[in-house]
């Protein structure tokens, strides 16, 4: 499936946090968003789950407009869903609202996109032999410890993000040897030992 042309992208706030925020429901806007669109019994299979499971949780994404309906496809009674979006960020804000219910909804949302992280990056590390060997020397693993105020760690977020995106419409991403490429970036502060 290629990308959509544009990169539509949303930022979360209390409300669209909370109707995002459950393991399943990110589960399957994630295969929507990777794979194209499918009906609840085809995520079902996928991600292991029962098909009224999957069903209430794309129902729950609708409300919170993070996928629809796709009147292209299906016969008869057949739903079929696709992403409305490619990406969500994350208002920072949101760490400052004092709900409990809100906090909850961040626990559950970084740690199931932390945990999805470690995923992708494990299925690399377990197929990486199976690339051809170009791709193994342009794949990455690095760390980095830097001494920095939050301001410069802010500054550093924003550069590094305005790069990665001023690759997003390359020339080249219609090459025959041009593949997916997923970068996962985490910056946080750490307490030294």
């Amino acid at each position: 499936m290629s990308e959509p042309e544009e990169h539509l992208s949303r930022t979360l706030d209390p409300r669209t946090l909370r109707g995002l925020a459950h393991p399943l429901r990110i589960q399957l806007l994630r295969v929507l968003r990777r794979s194209g669109p499918a009906t609840a019994s085809q995520l079902a299979e996928r991600l292991g789950e029962s098909s009224g499971a999957t069903s209430y949780h794309l129902r729950q994404l609708a409300a919170h407009g993070f996928v629809e309906d796709d009147p292209t496809r299906g016969k008869g009674r057949e739903r079929w869903w696709k992403a409305t979006l490619q990406s969500t960020t994350f208002d920072e804000s949101l760490y400052k609202n004092p709900d409990p219910e809100i906090r909850g909804a961040i626990a559950v949302y970084t740690h199931e996109i932390a945990n999805i992280h470690t995923q992708e990056l494990n299925t690399y590390l377990g197929t990486r032999h199976d690339w051809h060997e170009s791709w193994l020397g342009a794949s990455d693993m690095s760390d980095f410890t830097l001494r920095l105020p939050a301001e410069k760690l802010r500054e550093l977020d924003e550069r590094i993000h305005a790069l990665i995106e001023s690759y997003r419409d390359v020339a080249e991403k219609d090459a025959p040897d041009a593949e997916r490429v997923r970068i996962h970036f985490h910056a946080f502060p750490q307490r030294e030992d």
